[in-house]
């Protein structure tokens, strides 16, 4: 017999390795770190869009600008859908961003933010998907909407800040 031979006789194809597969309840964990891991970057991301947008309304008002300019603006944000969404906006004042985790949906809130203060609202929907809509009213005026969809979904409603009260009707 030549070599050849002889290693094509001896050689026997392996086996497959079984690949475990995780049990369910080890997935759990992982799911709700990935959940409360979405949550803080949403509010991250919030605070840094509040502290970039927030900074414009701190610089001094033009000269021979009217004193009523740093009057406020009702601004009313609505979340509709079904099930909880985790939702941050920019609330009234002082408040600055506000984070909302789980709330029942549909939601709404109606802050006053003063001149310069650029409203936002973004949701982010938790592991069981669905679709959650965002909506934005300055003043009763409609403004923007926008939805999400699927599991962790995300979308923000913004606008531009509402002027002063010289721009009011």
């Amino acid at each position: 017999m030549s070599t050849t031979e002889e290693l094509t006789e001896t050689a026997e194809p392996e086996e497959p390795a079984e690949r475990e597969e995780p049990a369910a309840s080890d997935t759990a964990p992982r799911r709700r770190g990935i959940a409360l891991a979405a949550v803080l970057l949403l509010a991250l991301g919030a605070f840094g869009t509040y502290r970039t947008l927030g900074s414009e309304g701190t610089a001094a008002p033009p000269q021979g600008a009217s004193e009523r300019t740093g009057a406020a603006a009702d601004v009313t944000y609505e979340v509709l859908g079904e099930g909880t969404a985790d939702i941050s906006y920019r609330g009234s004042g002082d408040e600055g961003t506000a984070v909302v985790t789980h709330a029942p949906l549909p939601w709404k809130k109606t802050v006053s933010l003063p001149a310069g203060a650029a409203p936002i609202v973004q949701v982010t929907l938790g592991e069981k998907g669905g679709t959650a809509g965002c909506t934005l009213a300055v003043r009763g005026r409609h403004v923007q909407r926008a939805t999400a969809t699927g599991a962790f979904g995300r979308t923000t409603c913004g606008g531009e800040a509402p002027a002063g009260a010289e721009g009011v009707r």
